[in-house]
């Protein structure tokens, strides 16, 4: 099992959904790097369920630095951060040690562990580890943000109901990250409450996309080919729980686009090289271009759902009707979408540790 993710700077997540603790470990951040643990903990705040369009479970997220820092600042060790799991209710999953949860993991683990994983609220595999992941990337992006690097992310759409395009981005941007349910048009944003509303009613779940905007990354970061920027960012995003797909600027409707139609023209403004349309999402080659990176991700509908469910017991190879007990999301597309933040600007370091050295992030 590998938990680390990153090459210059580093991160490995830990932990189980019902276990005494989950945390990470951000290696290779340069000394002297301001780590604001407000900062920190107003993103996990936006990472935490929100009345009834989100799981009963409530953690207080009271993390704690034990390694890395010290006066507020990285010594350039490993910085280890843990997270409490206080809100626990194993009892709930009895059931589901042996009866497999379609599309959720516990076939594929029991496939992989042989019986040896934690079953317990889904154990490694569940979404809580994410806590953990916002904890470390809220300390890249706060880093990033010191360096003009902004990155915001917003429900683009849920059960089927879009929100506007980003416009001005930075303003956008700096709406966003206040914002508990983040949509750029509120009044879209109810009604994308009232359908998952709707859908727990009807026990049952709804999914989304989250559009995600990075400005400020300077141009000539990346690699070609195995390592492109692309690359890095994918890999990152499959890794959270739930998502299914992923695409950068035009993504797959530019393949019905003409040449000239797709192409992004180039000029010159201010003495920098911009382009007039964005098509390719701020990334030619591998490598950023200086544009605004721009990219989507497609987020499944949450597969626990209380309704009664055809599946298998793999303890002795049966079928089995599943009936779901526990506290669920009726969505996760709004509570994932700090993860999306954070998981990018922790690829964002890496990316430019890679290209400029550790010291670049450092004041």
């Amino acid at each position: 099992m590998k938990n680390t993710f990153g090459n210059s700077v580093a991160v490995t997540i830990f932990g189980e959904s019902h276990g005494e603790y989950i945390g990470a470990v951000l290696d290779g951040l340069a000394p002297g790097i301001a780590v604001d643990e407000a900062y920190m903990a107003h993103m996990l705040d936006l990472r935490r369920p929100s009345g009834k369009i989100s799981t009963p479970r409530q953690e207080k997220d009271a993390f704690k630095i034990v390694s890395g820092v010290v006066n507020g600042r990285t010594t350039g060790t490993p910085v280890t951060i843990l997270i409490p799991n206080e809100n626990v209710k194993s009892g709930d999953y009895a059931q589901m040690k042996t009866v497999a949860r379609p599309s959720h993991a516990d076939y594929t683990a029991q496939c992989k562990y042989h019986g040896y994983q934690d079953t317990r609220g889904g154990g490694h595999f569940s979404g809580r580890i994410t806590a953990a992941l916002v904890a470390a990337g809220a300390v890249c992006k706060c880093a990033l943000e010191k360096k003009g690097i902004l990155i915001g992310t917003h429900v683009k759409r849920c059960a089927g109901i879009p929100d506007r395009e980003f416009e001005d981005i930075a303003a956008d941007i700096a709406c966003l990250n206040d914002k508990v349910f983040a949509v750029l048009d509120d009044a879209q944003g109810e009604a994308m409450r009232a359908a998952i509303l709707q859908a727990a009613e009807e026990g049952d779940s709804v999914g989304g996309v989250l559009e995600t905007a990075i400005l400020g990354m300077p141009a000539g970061v990346g690699e070609p080919w195995f390592d492109s920027l692309e690359s890095q960012i994918a890999h990152m995003m499959f890794s959270i729980p739930a998502v299914k797909g992923i695409e950068f600027g035009a993504g797959f409707a530019i393949s019905d686009l003409r040449g000239s139609a797709a192409n992004d023209p180039m000029r010159m403004e201010a003495g920098k090289v911009v382009t007039t349309s964005n098509n390719n999402g701020g990334v030619n080659g591998g490598i950023t271009n200086g544009m605004p990176v721009i990219f989507r991700t497609a987020i499944k509908p949450t597969p626990t759902i209380f309704k009664p469910q055809d599946t298998i017991d793999f303890s002795d190879m049966t079928e089995a009707v599943l009936a779901p007990k526990g506290r669920h999301d009726p969505a996760i597309v709004h509570r994932a979408r700090v993860v999306q933040d954070a998981a990018a600007a922790l690829v964002m370091c890496d990316a430019l540790a890679m290209r400029f050295g550790t010291d670049y992030l450092a004041e």
